[in-house]
C-alpha cells in the first residue's frame, strides 16, 4: 500500500498563450460513483462524434463497455451515422457508477493529432479534488501511458503492470489504481483481448 500526502498542483490560473488547449468537458462524477476512469485527454474537436468521453469514433471505449455489459461491440454505436448513442452512455454510465475525466485540465500537442506520445501536460489534474465530489470511489482506472504516468507522478507510487492494480492511500482512503491498456486503436491489441482486461477491472 502506498501512502500519498498532499495535492502538489495549487489553484490554476492560465497564463498560457492560445497554442494550450483548456480541457472540453466537465468531469462526469455520478454521485454513486464507484469507479474513476481517467484518460489523458480529448483528441481535437473536429474528431469528436459526440460531447463526451472518448467521443473519437475510431476509439474502442465503448465498443468494449458494449461487449463487457452487453455481449455486443455496437450497443452504444449508430453505425449508419457513425456516432456513439451520447444520451445512452450517459444513462448506462450514472446508473452504473462509472464517473470520468482526464488526467491534465491543460495541455499543449507537440504535433497536429491526438497522440500521448505528442502531448505535454501543462497543467494536471487535480485527482483528490474529484475523489472528494464521489466519495463511495473505490478504484481509479488509467486508460493509457500518459494517463498512467500522470497518475503515478502525482501519487508517488510505481506504475502497475497492465491489467493489474495496486492499492495507494490518498487522505484517509484506500483507492485501487487500476492501469487498463489504451482503447485507441493505435495501441496494437485486438478488440477482444482488450474488453478482457477491462472486464477483469469490473469483475473485482
Amino acid at each position: 500500500m502506498w501512502n500519498w500526502g498532499q495535492s502538489p498542483f495549487p489553484h490554476f490560473v492560465s497564463l498560457y498563450p492560445m497554442d494550450i488547449e483548456q480541457h472540453p468537458f466537465e468531469p462526469f462524477l455520478p454521485k454513486n460513483a464507484k469507479i474513476l476512469f481517467l484518460g489523458s485527454f480529448p483528441p481535437q474537436p473536429h474528431r469528436w462524434c459526440m460531447s463526451f468521453y472518448y467521443p473519437n469514433w475510431i476509439n474502442d471505449f465503448w465498443r468494449i463497455m458494449g461487449l463487457i455489459h452487453f455481449n455486443d461491440k455496437d450497443h452504444f454505436c449508430n453505425i449508419t451515422e457513425k456516432r456513439f448513442n451520447e444520451a445512452d452512455i450517459r444513462e448506462f454510465c450514472s446508473q452504473k457508477g462509472l464517473a470520468f475525466y482526464d488526467t491534465a485540465t491543460e495541455i499543449k500537442r507537440l504535433k497536429d493529432n491526438a497522440s500521448d506520445a505528442f502531448l505535454e501536460v501543462i497543467t494536471p489534474t487535480d485527482i483528490p479534488a474529484l475523489l472528494q465530489q464521489i466519495p463511495l470511489c473505490t478504484t481509479l482506472v488509467s486508460t493509457g501511458q500518459k494517463a498512467t504516468e500522470v497518475i503515478a507522478q502525482t501519487f508517488n507510487c510505481p506504475i502497475p503492470p497492465i491489467g493489474s492494480h495496486i492499492e495507494i492511500k490518498i487522505g484517509n482512503r484506500l483507492i485501487n489504481f487500476w492501469r487498463m491498456p489504451s482503447t485507441s486503436r493505435a495501441y496494437p491489441l485486438p478488440l477482444n483481448k482488450k474488453a478482457d482486461f477491462y472486464r477483469q477491472l469490473f469483475k473485482m
